[in-house]
């Protein structure tokens, strides 16, 4: 397999039409068709299911998708960071999630585009456990992890900023009307945490003995999502405050205190660019001087 050819694999997996793939992609119809033929021919299995007006994938081909666009990630990344010249250039990925701190990150990564700005940045939102398995794959450089977290396998530096933890209640609910909520206040309220196992023993260990009570109706990853589902009505959302408003909901802060720090985390192993390991010793810099 060639990075071309998965190209146009893919290509043809998002059009679902050969025609409109070819037309895109400037080649022929039949050249298109050879190329999908010997891939298949090659793998020893079928990647398309067609018909008359469009093609699908099959399971094989919905797995070989996932791993052509990693592939393809990887060697665009690579093609990247090996382009660099004498003035340093090349690419840099960090993955964050939606954190008060995100906005520590963009003020770093700014900082570092002003000192560096032949260097490209990109950002992949994601929870922590999503960023962790892009790191280990190589398709992100850093990331901005929110603790508890495992980082044994890291080198990281802790952010100077905290991460405070509440509730999102719709502004007609009478916990809107609290000052704080306690375990208490909220023990037997439906509530909705983050998917993450960590953090979800973290918020039951803040419960104490009301930790049995514990009415959870929704989980996910997304906190735009889950606020939705807030504001519906399914429940309380434990959540970090975020520097953003939400139509029809009220943060409220939690008592005792429950508060998290970010890390910014990379592998120990070597093998990164120098794009990105530039960014590393300005990161460590920035943090300390902070």
């Amino acid at each position: 397999m060639d990075i071309r050819v998965l190209n146009y694999f893919l290509t043809v997996a998002a059009e679902e039409n050969i025609t409109r793939a070819a037309a895109l992609l400037n080649i022929t119809q039949p050249t298109l068709s050879r190329q999908l033929m010997q891939l298949e021919n090659e793998l020893g299995v079928k990647l398309f299911s067609r018909s008359n007006h469009n093609i699908t994938l099959t399971e094989e081909g919905l797995l070989l998708r996932r791993r052509a666009e990693e592939i393809v990630a990887l060697a665009e990344k690579a093609k990247h960071e090996l382009g660099a010249g004498e003035e340093l250039a090349g690419e840099i990925s960090i993955g964050s999630g939606e954190y008060s701190g995100s906005a520590f990150l963009a003020e770093m990564l700014a900082a570092f585009h002003r000192q560096y700005p032949e260097v490209r940045t990109e950002l992949f939102s994601g929870n922590s456990d999503n960023i962790k398995e892009r790191i280990e794959r190589g398709l992100l450089d850093a990331g901005l992890l929110l603790e508890p977290v495992d980082v044994a396998k890291y080198e990281f530096i802790r952010l100077p900023v905290t991460e405070e933890w509440g509730a999102l209640v719709p502004e007609d609910s009478p916990l809107a009307q609290e000052e704080f909520l306690t375990p208490e206040a909220l023990s037997g309220v439906p509530l909705i945490f983050s998917v993450r196992d960590k953090i979800k023993s973290e918020i039951i260990n803040w419960f104490g003995s009301y930790a049995d009570k514990l009415e959870i109706t929704a989980l996910g990853n997304l906190p735009y999502n889950l606020s939705q589902l807030a504001a519906s009505g399914m429940g309380a959302f434990l959540n970090i405050k975020l520097n953003c408003s939400y139509d029809g909901l009220k943060y409220v802060p939690v008592r005792p205190k429950l508060e998290s720090r970010l890390v910014l985390a990379w592998k120990k192993t070597g093998g990164m660019s120098l794009a990105s390991k530039r960014f590393i010793d300005f990161a460590s810099s920035y943090i300390h001087h902070t």
